[in-house]
């Protein structure tokens, strides 16, 4: 039997408690670096959200409630030992690692006095952080690994990517193989605004001599299939592509 993997990384898939993915916040003020974390992290399967500094932070922290964060301890408005404190304010049970490009022993007694859970210096490899970020979730029961497969969860909707099936609220979801991997490639980025153009380039695996109308009629089928007299799920953005969210409230 194959062992369930997250995004084809090799590793357990790890989810929220209740099936959902896992939520995290990367704070650091270099964006280049922001958005390097937000894809190793977006690979594991997870919904990710970006700040630069503090106050974007605990901004972000009240709207997305995430399950942990990477701080960044040296930010342009505060320090992340400040930040930290707003955090557990917002969710008092939030998993904190730190980042900062300071080695030195005290810096480390800081981040952990002031409530952070672990401590990681720059340069880090990208594993390092996903490592620790998984053992941290796992021993606070904030998320566990799947044993039954290898799914993707969005909401009330589920994909076993090993048995290629699809369901919502329980109910199965009849897919053609097209369907079924523009859905895969839509639920493997959550809440993430995809454009006809990438689609077309991870689901079709080619230029499909610019006709887009090609996506715009799949996004059909599937909202029959999907949405049909439920609540969407699926959305267009004018002008920017399509998007895959929980319906709000669950």
């Amino acid at each position: 039997m194959n062992t369930p993997r997250s995004r084809g990384n090799g590793r357990p898939a790890l989810t929220r408690p209740d099936g959902t993915a896992v939520r995290v916040l990367v704070v650091d003020d270099d964006p280049d670096l922001a958005e390097v974390l937000s894809g190793a992290l977006r690979y594991e399967g997870w919904e990710v959200r970006t700040a630069g500094d503090g106050a974007s932070a605990v901004t972000g922290a009240r709207e997305l409630l995430p399950d942990a964060v990477v701080l960044d301890v040296m930010l342009p408005d505060t320090d992340g030992f400040a930040v930290l404190r707003e955090l557990h304010t917002v969710k008092p049970d939030v998993c904190v690692l730190f980042l900062t490009a300071r080695d030195a022993v005290e810096d480390r007694i800081a981040g952990i006095t002031a409530g952070g859970d672990d401590y990681v210096t720059k340069p880090f490899s990208l594993e390092e952080v996903v490592a620790r970020l998984r053992g941290l979730l796992r021993r606070a029961g904030m998320a566990r690994q799947l044993e039954e497969g290898p799914r993707l969860v969005v909401g009330d909707l589920v994909m076993d990517e090993e048995a290629r099936e699809v369901t919502r609220g329980g109910e199965l979801i009849e897919l053609s193989p097209t369907e079924f991997e523009l859905l895969r490639f839509l639920m493997r980025n959550p809440r993430r605004v995809l454009s006809k153009a990438q689609i077309l380039d991870r689901v079709w695996s080619y230029d499909f001599g610019g006709q887009a109308h090609v996506v715009e009629l799949y996004i059909s089928y599937l909202r029959k299939k999907v949405d049909a007299g439920r609540e969407p799920m699926i959305h267009t953005v004018r002008g920017a592509g399509y998007v895959i969210k929980p319906v709000a409230g669950r």
